[in-house]
């Protein structure tokens, strides 16, 4: 969710200016519960479809007086949608398409919309697991977080200055994403084989992504940025499927690492860019838009093509930079352990893409079909024995990492076949937020979170004190909540629950 902006659209948090129309829809939509864990909104007026929140009562109430049902039924009105427009249980405001959509689109008669992949370009998540075993982190905690906290820069507008990007290199990262940073010595090939796509969303062309866009890039590979982003270390205290669990090297007690992150300033610009482009293109094509932030073009446009090719060069940046935080992190726990990463065991589990269109096969209807899948806020959860899945997880079906906020707990789940027959292969991606971030400021003021966070056994360390304040637990939903929803919907399973031990954040 977005800092406050003036006048001119420009974000008070220096994250670049946004385009017009930030208000969102003014749709009223009516609720229909269709059973414990989903609530349809009716097909009426301009919706040429059903829309469907996956949510039980608690997580329903609570989205009274959001405007994110009303984005959702502004998403089932844009043409060649397929199945229902969809929300996860973490479900809030965005723009255009709500945090935690999903939505298809046929490719040939369809369209694709910046608003529903969104700002941060390949948001996503990574676990690392590790062979120490949590009483092998006493005496060492402070250390690990201070060294993560030197190492990967955090912040708005955070750079390294010990990695220079020139033009070429730039241009290397967005074709390739992680396999780039592999080759660059950034670590093991083994690597690419546990990242969705491989770590390369094919069609990247870099010359579709503005010199504004690059010139932010540039500096911000091997950073961390602000807001919800984080590295974590923690540790399994509760497994629910043993032999998924085995295979995944998750086992209780065992010592891991989240990292959070995505395409920083480039990924933002590519976004702000091409808003400005569909904004006209919308107009260009007669699609009528009951919300401007809905702004799209046919997928098979040159405008269209234009954006997914712009936006798999900002993903593979962001699979780039959560792959060199990864070296980053094993070279800080080699350095407090005195051991080598191979010999500390930390290897990577499974990365997942959190804000995403991608072309997909799924059958509607009884067809196979070619669609444009927006996730938005949502991650793939493919199941056993999916083509797309490396050989090591075909047998368990995709792993779905959902992090919760920093004082609670994250889950490892799985795919399953009943996701890609009813969300095309989707769930949900975090807690999600329940405050705005000038709500959580004022419930945090006078209070000390990194203290309080200290006395519950969590070490934290963060750019800014603001940050801690917007990003205190009591901002987001219970995840725990969120997880039994999908897992009560048939949509995922649960395999790990992890606990947070000490955090970095921008």
């Amino acid at each position: 969710m977005a800092g406050r902006r003036d006048r001119r659209g420009k974000d008070k948090k220096g994250k670049g200016a946004r385009t017009p129309a930030e208000r969102g829809p003014k749709i009223q939509v009516k609720m229909q519960r269709v059973d414990a864990y989903r609530v349809r909104i009716p097909r009426e007026g301009k919706m040429r479809t059903d829309g469907m929140i996956y949510a039980d009562a608690k997580l329903a109430q609570a989205l009274h007086g959001d405007g994110s049902l009303a984005q959702v039924a502004g998403v089932a009105s844009l043409p060649g949608i397929r199945g229902c427009a969809m929300a996860m249980p973490d479900v809030h405001q965005g723009y255009g398409f709500p945090i935690g959509g999903v939505a298809a689109f046929d490719v040939d008669g369809g369209v694709i919309s910046p608003g529903g992949v969104g700002y941060d370009i390949n948001c996503g998540v990574r676990l690392l697991r590790s062979s120490l075993q949590r009483e092998e982190l006493e005496g060492r905690i402070e250390p690990l977080v201070g060294g993560l906290f030197a190492s990967i820069p955090s912040g708005v507008g955070s750079r390294r200055r010990d990695l220079s990007l020139d033009r070429e290199k730039l241009d290397g990262v967005l074709g390739r994403g992680a396999a780039w940073a592999v080759d660059a010595g950034f670590g093991t090939r083994r690597d690419l084989e546990r990242i969705e796509s491989g770590g390369c969303i094919p069609g990247a062309d870099a010359g579709r992504v503005s010199e504004r866009a690059k010139e932010r890039g540039a500096s911000q590979l091997g950073t961390l940025g602000s807001g919800n982003h984080f590295v974590e270390i923690g540790c399994a205290v509760e497994i629910f499927d043993p032999r998924a669990a085995d295979e995944l090297g998750l086992r209780e007690g065992g010592v891991t690492v989240l990292v959070h992150t995505g395409s920083r300033g480039l990924g933002h610009q590519v976004c702000d860019d091409s808003i400005r482009v569909m904004l006209r293109a919308a107009e260009r094509y007669g699609i009528e838009l009951v919300d401007r932030q809905l702004c799209c073009a046919p997928v098979g446009s040159p405008e269209g093509r234009a954006y997914l090719a712009a936006m798999a060069a900002a993903a593979n940046y962001a699979f780039a930079n959560r792959q060199l935080i990864t070296h980053w992190v094993r070279q800080t726990f080699e350095r407090v352990y005195e051991s080598s990463a191979a010999e500390l065991g930390l290897e990577l589990v499974y990365d997942v893409a959190h804000n995403m269109a991608k072309i997909e096969r799924h059958e509607v209807d009884g067809k196979l079909r070619e669609l444009c899948v927006h996730r938005k806020g949502a991650t793939r959860a493919f199941p056993p024995g999916h083509a797309e899945l490396p050989g090591g997880l075909r047998s368990l079906g995709q792993p779905v990492i959902i992090p919760g906020d920093m004082g609670r707990c994250s889950y490892v789940l799985l795919g399953t076949e009943q996701a890609y027959r009813e969300t095309f292969g989707s769930a949900c991606h975090g807690a999600g937020r329940r405050l705005s971030r000038h709500q959580a400021k004022k419930e945090a003021r006078g209070r000390r979170i990194a203290d309080e966070l200290a006395a519950r056994g969590i070490a934290v360390r963060c750019a800014s004190r603001n940050t801690l304040s917007e990003e205190m637990p009591e901002a987001y939903k219970d995840v725990s909540d969120v997880v039994d929803v999908v897992c009560g919907a048939g949509i995922a399973r649960k395999v790990a629950r992890l606990v947070p031990l000490g955090v970095i954040k921008g």
